[in-house]
């Protein structure tokens, strides 16, 4: 027996792995038992977890030989060699490619759920399973990957026959194993344990490893010019009845969408807490419009920064105000709202509809947008620190009014500012993974 379980074959990868921390990479793991291993090595190289699934196209009288592969994303792998040599029609192809689709559509459901992929364009990507013997499952994910823009592929196992490693190579820019048996037999003959790895134990992992996912890079360069934002900025004065109010606007080049931020109580667009999401969200391809929704002369009155009815009617006029304006008009709404801010956001959105394509609410207080919530048909994402119980409490009560697709994410240990280790840059990548899946993802024309 060479590891004791998936776990500790995983903490060694990590280890051998070590000198890619720090690097721009992503480690995907092949379910099911793969993911265990993947998400030990994501955890040693601090780097983001995914799941990989992809089914091969095996030729209809040899199965096991394959003719290609598909995988989520519609990418799509096809050996045209082996299927001259094989004789497959376009028709046998499409036949079996439709088939291995309902199995690929079925299972991304089953282990991705409304979670979104992690971009690979780009990155180094570390393929992770849990043993090699034929090679054809970790040969297919290597293509899928590569099709998907990785700039660098890795594959990793903790065991794996020699001669496969040497198949392998062609499809990988290095094959990594801690272990190359000189008789090799079923994979789990070298675990002392090798249970079979639950569909359930693999979808607790992915979203244990959402909640710890750091930030993408960040550029270093900083400049007057961007503000420190890493795209230029544009301060924006946005005319209401009697007062016009100011704004931030910054927006990279091919923005995915345009993320609105609705400051809380004691707020304002100046905060570093929104300030640094926004320029991870800006990092990720998101326009950002850093908003006050009151006046200086208003702030001076608590009562005005709990009048959510004016917060979100202000809001309303704002979105109104962004279609009018070329330089976005077209591109997909989303909204970002912190504490009474994002009451405002839930009751703005739930009154433009369709309008707004997600919301995402940081330590908010979406009870206070009352009977409204239940208005709300964008894909709301709840985020609470471990710790605010109280605020805890009310998001739980508040989600259970929602009738939209929603889900809570509880950042382990935080308080209320998130200002723990860790914590805002764990709120960062929950709400960049949210937008890139609802406002990347639609296929706006203003992309």
């Amino acid at each position: 027996m060479l590891f004791r379980d998936r776990t500790q074959a995983g903490y060694e990868l990590g280890r051998r792995l070590s000198d890619l921390r720090g690097q721009d990479v992503v480690v995907v793991g092949l379910p099911r038992g793969g993911v265990v291993v993947a998400y030990q090595v994501a955890r040693a190289l601090g780097a983001p977890l995914d799941v990989i699934v992809v089914r091969k196209l095996g030729v209809p009288v040899q199965p096991e030989l394959a003719m290609g592969a598909i995988a989520e994303g519609d990418v799509r792998v096809v050996s045209d060699e082996t299927r001259a040599v094989a004789g497959i029609t376009p028709a046998d192809l499409a036949m079996v490619e439709a088939r291995e689709r309902v199995e690929l559509d079925r299972r991304v459901r089953r282990f991705r759920g409304s979670r979104p992929r992690i971009p690979l364009r780009g990155r180094t990507v570390v393929v992770v399973d849990d043993g090699i013997a034929t090679g054809a499952t970790a040969s297919a994910a290597c293509q899928a990957v590569r099709a998907a823009g990785a700039a660098r592929v890795i594959l990793a196992a903790p065991v794996a026959p020699a001669e496969r490693i040497r198949w392998l190579r062609g499809d990988a820019d290095e094959v990594i194993t801690l272990a190359v048996p000189e008789e090799f037999f079923a994979i789990g003959s070298f675990y002392a344990d090798f249970t079979q790895t639950s569909d359930e134990e693999v979808t607790g992992l992915l979203r244990r490893a959402v909640l710890t996912a750091p930030p993408p890079p960040a550029e270093t360069a900083r400049t007057a010019e961007t503000g420190g934002r890493g795209h230029p900025e544009l301060d924006v004065s946005i005319p209401l009845d009697t007062a016009r109010l100011a704004g931030t606007l910054a927006r990279p080049d091919r923005a995915h969408g345009l993320i609105v931020f609705a400051h809380g109580s004691g707020s304002s667009r100046h905060s570093p807490r929104n300030r640094y999401v926004a320029e991870v969200l800006g990092a990720a391809g998101f326009a950002t419009l850093l908003l006050d929704l009151l006046v200086p002369d208003e702030e001076a009155d608590r009562a005005n920064v709990f009048d959510i009815g004016t917060l979100a009617r202000r809001l309303v006029r704002v979105t109104r105000w962004l279609r009018e304006e070329p330089a976005v008009a077209r591109l997909p709404i989303g909204y970002f709202g912190a504490s009474t801010g994002a009451a405002a956001a839930l009751w703005a959105a739930g009154e433009l509809g369709s309008q707004i394509t997600a919301v995402v609410s940081r330590g908010g207080r979406p009870d206070l947008a009352g009977r409204r919530l239940t208005l709300v048909t964008s894909p709301t994402l709840l985020i609470v620190g471990e710790r605010d119980e109280l605020v805890l409490d009310l998001n739980r009560r508040a989600q259970s009014e929602l009738r939209c697709e929603n889900h809570l994410a509880v950042v382990p240990e935080a308080t209320h500012l998130f200002t723990e280790p860790d914590a805002l840059e764990t709120v960062a990548a929950l709400a960049r993974d949210w937008f890139l899946h609802h406002l990347a993802l639609v296929g706006h024309p203003g992309r």
